[in-house]
């Protein structure tokens, strides 16, 4: 671009010197040295002038073209990516499916008493956050307790499973009924005697509750209460037999005394 605006401000400078230089030689005698000369340096100096503005208004023309090509080319690219994210569909996030751990397996017996333990053991929880009553919430959390010990005997001692099923199908579920009866009632805010009767008869209903969810507890342990009896047993008497229990006399027997005749 240099190279072309320098070239056309020499030709612009040319015309015009060759114009001058032809008006000048109508008013000045060429034949005497000072009008060569004058004509000379007036056409030298119009042609520097000319050639400059002549560069000038090149080099502004060429700023508009790049400013307008870059405008252009700009406009071309947006329009271009315009296109093709309208053509293209916005691809959808990809969401990692989250990473559960494994629920382990203890049998097609026992897992069904582990979930269905599972299940009380939220409601009551739910229960226990709901009253707000600090008495009930406490024995709500002793049933808690209890019951979770009962479901995990199933891992323990599998021979309990018909003892632990019977505590899920009835004892434990008229409880938790009742504890939702409780529930309402309380929620109600208000007192009658309708009301604090049967609340109060929840109330005390619990105590025996958790008498009875020990001693069904215990009753869990009856079998290995057995059987430690008679392993004990066993044990006494095969120790009893080797000889390893039986009490040793180490005791020296004293000596009948001798009478004077004997001595004699």
């Amino acid at each position: 671009m240099a190279y072309r605006r320098r070239k056309k401000s020499s030709i612009s400078s040319l015309i015009s010197f060759a114009i001058t230089w032809a008006i000048l030689a109508e008013i000045f005698p060429l034949y005497e040295l000072w009008g060569l000369l004058m004509t000379a340096g007036i056409g030298a100096l119009v042609a520097f002038f000319v050639g400059r503005a002549a560069g000038r208004r090149e080099a502004q023309t060429e700023k508009k073209q790049t400013r307008s090509s870059g405008t252009a080319k700009t406009q071309q690219k947006r329009s271009s990516v315009t296109r093709s994210d309208e053509a293209a569909p916005a691809a959808a996030p990809v969401q990692e499916a989250p990473k559960t751990a494994p629920k382990k397996s203890y049998g097609p017996e026992i897992d069904p008493i582990i979930e269905e333990g599972n299940r009380a053991l939220s409601e009551m929880g739910r229960l226990y956050m709901s009253i707000q009553d600090q008495e009930v919430r406490q024995k709500i959390n002793e049933l808690m307790r209890i019951t979770d010990k009962i479901v995990q005997d199933a891992i323990a001692d599998p021979t309990d499973i018909p003892q632990i099923k019977k505590f899920l199908n009835y004892y434990l579920p008229t409880t938790i009924k009742l504890l939702n009866t409780y529930d309402r009632m309380s929620a109600q805010g208000i007192q009658g005697e309708n009301l604090d009767k049967s609340m109060k008869s929840i109330n005390e209903m619990l105590d025996t509750a958790i008498d009875a969810f020990k001693k069904h507890l215990d009753s869990l342990f009856d079998n290995q209460a057995l059987d430690i009896e008679t392993d004990i047993d066993v044990m006494n008497k095969m120790l009893a037999r080797e000889g390893l229990t039986a009490q040793k006399d180490f005791h020296i027997k004293e000596q009948p005394k001798m009478t004077v005749q004997e001595q004699n």
